[in-house]
């Protein structure tokens, strides 16, 4: 069996299993009595989700999980779009490996999911990439159950290919009967004063809550928001809007690193929940 190793363990997260459990759980109980647990009664499409270390970025990104861990829904595949901050690999790109590893176990991919979406495969873009690992341990910290996941990196992020990954994803989970979950990675306004990164970021937010993925892409490029997953973000909207007629969305928690250190120079997160 191939596996990918980690590769910020130790950087973004801890690399120690224990350390990184209590880091997880620490961050929960801080934010706890803010999470919209009722939300947990919905039928849970994806989410958008942070990839930035933990101690800055998982105090937004603790909310979608916990709402997950909550509604006791268990799906058979994670599927994990995160941007390309490292220019490897082709415009969408699927793993070659057989599983992930992380401090708390290793995690199969779902090669018969991975065999239909029919993208091309770079192991270049996976292994230096830190946006969908970071994701992962959140997942396995969350979950009480054996799961599987689709890694897919977008380098090349447009509405065409916003499309095609929501489209093949939909035609793969017919095909297969399986149950998936869709969590796009991304962080918002970088570097940026904090007032400034919250006026751009609502311009954002207002095509995310409007389901207008197209849209999106255009505001971000017009009015040079620095998100880096704009692209897998355009792909999950477009997937709700095809597996539900009224998808929802509720936006559970939004700051920046400024929080944990103070800085005038900040990025910017948020956790959103997709549901019908």
């Amino acid at each position: 069996m191939k596996i990918r190793k980690p590769f910020v363990a130790g950087k973004f997260y801890p690399s120690d299993k224990n350390e990184l459990k209590n880091l997880i759980s620490k961050i929960r109980e801080t934010e706890l009595d803010l999470i919209k647990l009722n939300l947990s009664e919905n039928k849970i499409i994806g989410g958008i989700v942070p990839h930035a270390g933990y101690v800055y970025s998982a105090y937004q990104a603790i909310h979608f999980f916990e709402i997950l861990r909550a509604s006791k829904q268990k799906f058979d595949t994670f599927i994990i779009i995160n941007p390309d901050h490292n220019g490897y690999g082709n415009e969408i790109n699927l793993d070659t490996n057989d599983a992930w590893q992380t401090p708390l176990g290793t995690v199969e991919t779902d090669t018969e999911i991975t065999e239909l979406l029919n993208f091309e495969r770079s192991e270049e873009a996976h292994k230096y990439e830190h946006s969908g690992e970071v994701i992962l341990p959140l997942l396995q910290y969350f979950t009480d159950y054996d799961f599987k996941i689709v890694p897919i990196t977008v380098s090349n992020q447009n509405y065409y290919n916003a499309q095609i990954i929501a489209n093949n994803i939909n035609s793969a989970k017919l095909k297969t009967n399986r149950k998936i979950c869709i969590l796009a990675s991304t962080d918002f306004s970088h570097y940026v004063n904090p007032e400034y990164g919250k006026k751009q970021d609502t311009k954002a937010f207002n095509e995310i809550f409007n389901f207008n993925a197209e849209q999106l892409i255009k505001t971000v490029k017009q009015e040079k928001i620095s998100m880096c997953g704009y692209g897998p973000v355009a792909g999950l909207l477009e997937y709700a809007k095809i597996v539900s007629e009224k998808p929802e969305i509720k936006l559970l928690k939004y700051g920046n690193s400024g929080e944990a250190y103070p800085s005038d120079k900040v990025v910017d997160y948020a956790s959103f929940l997709i549901y019908e």
